[in-house]
């Protein structure tokens, strides 16, 4: 009796465990009863025929599975090796049941060669630039199948494309080459804009001097003309200076002569003119008195004289020094000349 209600009690317990299905909140079961597909069981507590029913797990999360290295061949004939990661979702567990025996290894099949024959249509150049139209082209060609199977691929991510050896090689050469050649254009470059620099340099350093020598010439020459006008100048002063004191002489030698009647020229008349009102107290008038000595306008305009101080300007500006100063001019009084004749016609006036 003991043994027999010990296996009554096993035997409920066993019931009871094999008629309860506690399924959690991520998951979803299928469940057959001696074979047959009945229903999907929901999160929480469900009870089904004991020890004739079976229950296959699903997870409703986003899975993450990778998909192994693949080898391909691009379009232009270059050996890659690539692989990456895809993240899909059961949405429909009746037909991921149903439809297709163990989706995952089916999805990573599929991804697999999607993967290899994306990378067979594209360009080496490409493989290796373009990871975000690598990742549409597969998602886009893993849609279709997996639709069927309840299976939704949520996104797909190439980690890493990398050439064969041979083919790294090349492209670092191939690299070294356009820097070295990129280096050489812009060293060319920078010699190019130095040599303009410097021509630009000298032409405007030889056009300053080329000015600087003109004025310079200029300056010179008006120097030179001036002088020699001056130098006449003073001549026809000093021989004006002796014509006067040749006539202080003749008015001397005519104080002392006897005679009532003199006949004086006419420069001396002048002089006796001038001076007359200081040397006698006379009503004598005063004549124009003797000519300027300054040059005349067209003397002035040819050599340049109302111009020098805008040409001493000029030059200072160009070779920076000091501006020419003035040529001392006359006085607007009395000249030297005028006081040389006046001491002459004192002495002459005492001697009389």
């Amino acid at each position: 009796m003991v043994a027999v209600g010990l296996g009554v009690l096993a035997l409920a317990i066993a019931t009871v465990y094999s008629a309860v299905e506690i399924v959690n909140a991520y998951e979803k079961r299928a469940l057959t009863v001696f074979g047959e597909y009945r229903k999907l069981l929901e999160p929480g507590i469900n009870f089904v025929p004991p020890f004739v029913s079976k229950t296959y797990t699903f997870d409703m999360r986003t899975q993450t599975f990778d998909v192994p290295k693949q080898e391909a061949i691009t379009r232009d004939n270059s050996p890659v090796t690539a692989d990456a990661v895809v993240y899909i979702r059961v949405m429909d567990a009746k037909r991921a049941f149903l439809e297709v025996d163990n989706y995952q290894r089916a999805v990573s099949n599929l991804a697999q060669t999607t993967l290899r024959a994306v990378l067979g249509d594209m360009e080496l150049d490409e493989t290796l630039s373009e990871r975000e139209k690598i990742n549409r082209r597969i998602a886009t060609e893993l849609d279709e199948p997996t639709d069927r199977w309840g299976i939704r691929v949520e996104s797909v991510e190439v980690r890493s494309v990398k050439p064969s050896a041979a083919v790294q090689t090349a492209m670092e050469d191939q690299s070294s080459a356009e820097r070295r050649r990129r280096a050489m254009i812009l060293e060319a470059q920078g010699e190019r804009r130095s040599a303009v620099e410097t021509a630009e340099g000298d032409k405007q350093a030889n056009i300053i001097r080329a000015q600087g020598e003109k004025q310079s010439q200029i300056l010179e020459a008006q120097g030179d003309a001036i002088s020699t006008v001056l130098r006449a100048k003073s001549a026809e002063s000093m021989g004006e200076r002796a014509m006067i004191d040749r006539g202080f002489d003749a008015l001397t030698s005519i104080g002392t002569s006897p005679s009532t009647t003199y006949v004086l020229p006419q420069e001396l008349t002048s002089l006796l003119g001038r001076y007359g009102r200081g040397l006698t107290g006379s009503d004598v008038q005063e004549s124009a008195g003797l000519e300027s000595l300054d040059f005349d306008a067209e003397t002035r305009e040819l050599l340049g004289l109302d111009e020098i101080d805008e040409i001493a300007a000029a030059v200072e500006e160009i070779e920076g020094v000091e501006a020419v100063g003035d040529l001392p001019g006359r006085d607007d009084g009395e000249t030297a000349a005028d006081a040389d004749v006046e001491l002459n016609i004192d002495e002459a006036y005492e001697t009389r």
